[in-house]
């Protein structure tokens, strides 16, 4: 059979170019991304790494339009045909790129709010809402790359919009409650909070309409934003995560209190250098408080890490008392009442 140049550029050149863009984007990403990833890796701004991150996979994608539109200039397609396909490649173009852009913006916000001293960096209500509104940008750019007008588009959004504010007044609150709950930077991802109808736990997340609340028996409670904004929370990890932890004691009468004030604050000290959640540092305190009915009383002030490290204290603390009362001869007595009876005369 004779050569025929006509198939030859029509069918051996086109499929050429795609499969060499294919194979230059593999290379591409596997070995020239792979070693800006490590130059980044060891750099100190973090920006670098949002970037790379960003076009993990899409660089591939560039290459493949790339040898599209190489290959159609070797293609003999209808003018129709061809308009449609330009118009496609160049959706998916413009698509990749706000893909890759969203990725940079919530990557960026994410690097600002961990700053800013992380209040921001593991909600997923501003990621959302960043990665929202990128696309909504990309989309609009989309359909001007079809050759429809925005305009209209927009007017009809803002005439539209007060009446969807109107039917999602509920979604809204919670949206902007959300946005001022983390803006304010007083409640935060991992924070320990209890809220006034008592359920208490650890910040899981904060979303666009809830906020999450994950106890200590694994359970989540679901808080709508609007109302943790309304609501008494005190949060145990602010202004920092260590907290006071008191534990209450009672010796007999007859005790030395000098010498119980001296060892509950050795046993003390040795309890916060030991234990994990305790705070080195932290001077024990004893303070007597009351005559009790049976016992003198007073308060052991420590210190832990965090909110949860109190009950491990607490656990070891009890403990280790009470061996070191029982061989000093100290006593904790029982709860004692006496009961004085009057005798009828007439008896």
């Amino acid at each position: 059979m004779p050569f025929d140049p006509t198939v030859f550029h029509e069918s051996v050149i086109p499929v050429s170019i795609v499969v060499g863009a294919i194979l230059l984007g593999l290379l591409f990403e596997k070995i020239v991304l792979y070693e800006v990833k490590k130059v980044a890796a060891r750099t100190t701004w973090e920006g670098d790494e949002v970037i790379v991150h960003a076009l993990n996979g899409i660089v591939i994608l560039w290459f493949i339009l790339g040898g599209f539109y190489g290959a159609l200039r070797y293609i003999e397609l209808p003018p129709a045909v061809l308009v449609i396909v330009h118009k496609i490649l160049k959706l998916l173009a413009i698509l990749s790129m706000t893909i890759v852009a969203a990725r940079m913006a919530v990557g960026f916000v994410d690097v600002y709010s961990r700053k800013l001293g992380g209040a921001l960096a593991t909600t997923s209500i501003f990621d959302n809402l960043t990665r929202v509104l990128v696309f909504i940008i990309g989309g609009l750019i989309m359909l001007e790359a079809l050759g429809i007008s925005i305009t209209p588009i927009l007017t009809a959004l803002g005439v539209g919009g007060l009446a969807v504010a109107l039917a999602l007044q509920d979604t809204l609150s919670n949206v902007f409650a959300g946005i001022h709950v983390i803006a304010s930077r007083k409640i935060r991802p991992g924070d320990y909070v209890k809220l006034e109808s008592g359920q208490e736990g650890h910040i899981h997340d904060i979303t666009w309409r809830y906020t999450t609340i994950q106890t200590l028996t694994n359970n989540l409670v679901v808080v709508p934003n609007a109302k943790l904004a309304s609501a008494l929370v005190t949060n145990y990890s602010m202004p920092d995560g260590q907290i006071a932890v008191t534990v209450s004691v009672g010796v007999s009468y007859d005790s030395d209190l000098e010498k119980v004030e001296a060892v509950t604050i050795e046993v003390a000290r040795e309890l916060m250098k030991e234990i994990p959640g305790g705070v080195p540092d932290f001077e024990p305190v004893i303070r007597y408080h009351t005559f009790g009915e049976f016992s003198i009383q007073f308060n052991v002030a420590l210190r832990a890490q965090g909110f949860v490290d109190q009950y491990l204290l607490k656990h070891e603390f009890i403990k280790r008392l009470h061996h070191r009362y029982r061989k000093e001869g100290i006593i904790i007595p029982f709860p004692i009442r006496t009961v004085y009876m009057e005798k009828n005369e007439s008896e």
